[in-house]
């Protein structure tokens, strides 16, 4: 595996469920979290709001191009043609709005600018416009960031053990069921993620992004989440008024069909970025947050990782030091990779041969037979 953490020949290792990469060491590594951080330039974790702000004006400009492009010539188009163009324009500008979505996400982290003011506005003006709740998501996802890793106190796309595994997975586990499974995740996974909690952390009661007194957030978060929703709330009446004046269907083609692909796209990255046949998982017994900040992986989308902002290749660095801009996220991904070594993890199989494989072979965690290390779980596709 190296320094570089490249591992693309097959594993030798027995205990190795990939045919494409070794697991990721699950012991406690030789290294601080104080000697990664040595190792990256110092500049790299120094935020600039013209910088930060110079992304978001670029985005926006896209997305306003794409957007006069299509309502101002598409409908001159014959109708088989004019179909596949919105199509076009959907995927496109979904993946514009993708990176806009990363940008809010930064400043749900501080990575925006040194004035946590400053990115909480932006923040919940982004994410309200792709009806995210703001606050409610940054405060989950802080969490999830605190406890990655961990089997009990993990926010989202936590394994399940074998004795937690539905019935239905065993018929599921087939090439239509795969197909099924994808799309279902990919088009309801995210609002039914913040609606019902699908996929997250279990619960004892209720918990939903858009109740205040959801067990997720504490006393002193609650009344953050009413901003949230009085931000979910401006959009979709703003939504309501522009399907009066222009139609339902003009609404669904300009926004709905780009929302959609925003949502597909938010679920596959975080899937991939933690769902892995060579990631540990850990119970109580084992986990440490360090662990647990390292049982993720990098995955390349090509021409992608640009346009979503390198989220998508930079994770691991971006989940040791979340404060970090997205900026000089690659750069620091390079200093610390010969300090990582083994720990690191990068993932260059194809996004589409990768999802199918994760969704296949990513079913339920539990130890090595025989291993003394029972607090260490492994993916597991043998029903």
């Amino acid at each position: 595996m190296g320094a570089g953490g490249r591992m693309s020949a097959p594993p030798a290792d027995k205990k190795a469920k990939s045919d494409v990469v070794q697991r990721v060491p699950h012991e406690k590594p030789p290294f601080t979290l104080g000697e990664i951080k040595k190792a990256i330039p110092p500049h790299c974790f120094k935020r600039s709001i013209p910088r930060s702000f110079s992304y978001v004006v670029y985005d926006l400009i896209i997305a306003s191009l794409f957007y006069y492009v299509a309502t101002n010539y598409i409908h001159q188009l014959p109708h088989p043609l004019s179909y596949l163009a919105w199509t076009l324009y959907g995927i496109c500008q979904g993946c514009i709005l993708t990176g806009v979505w990363v940008l809010a996400h930064e400043c749900g982290h501080h990575a925006f600018s040194d004035y946590q003011w400053l990115d909480d506005t932006v923040g919940l003006i982004l994410h309200s416009f792709l009806l995210v709740p703001y606050f409610s998501w940054k405060y989950s996802h802080r969490r999830h960031h605190s406890n990655t890793g961990s089997l009990e106190r993990d926010e989202v796309f936590v394994p399940k053990v074998k004795s937690g595994v539905s019935w239905t997975a065993k018929y599921m586990n087939n090439p239509p069921g795969r197909v099924i499974t994808l799309i279902v995740q990919l088009t309801l996974g995210w609002p039914l993620y913040l609606m019902f909690n699908v996929s997250g952390r279990p619960y004892d009661r209720f918990a939903c992004h858009f109740d205040p007194n959801s067990p997720i957030y504490s006393d002193r978060e609650r009344a953050h989440i009413f901003l949230s929703d009085a931000g979910i709330l401006a959009v979709t009446y703003g939504l309501y008024r522009m399907s009066v004046a222009k139609g339902l269907t003009w609404v669904m083609c300009v926004y709905g069909g780009p929302l959609l692909v925003v949502n597909g796209f938010l679920v596959l990255i975080t899937f991939l970025q933690h769902t892995h046949p060579a990631l540990p998982h850990y119970d109580s017994s084992e986990w440490d947050w360090l662990r647990g900040a390292l049982a993720t992986v990098d995955r390349d989308y090509g021409i992608l990782n640009t346009i979503f902002h390198n989220i998508t290749d930079t994770h691991v660095a971006h989940h040791l030091f979340s404060t970090m801009p997205h900026y000089h996220a690659m750069e620091a991904t390079k200093a610390i990779k010969p300090v990582l070594g083994k720990y690191y993890q990068l993932d260059e199989t194809p996004v589409v041969k990768a999802m199918f494989r994760e969704v296949k072979e990513c079913i339920y965690v539990e130890p090595d037979e025989g291993d003394e290390n029972k607090g260490v779980f492994w993916y597991n596709n043998k029903l």
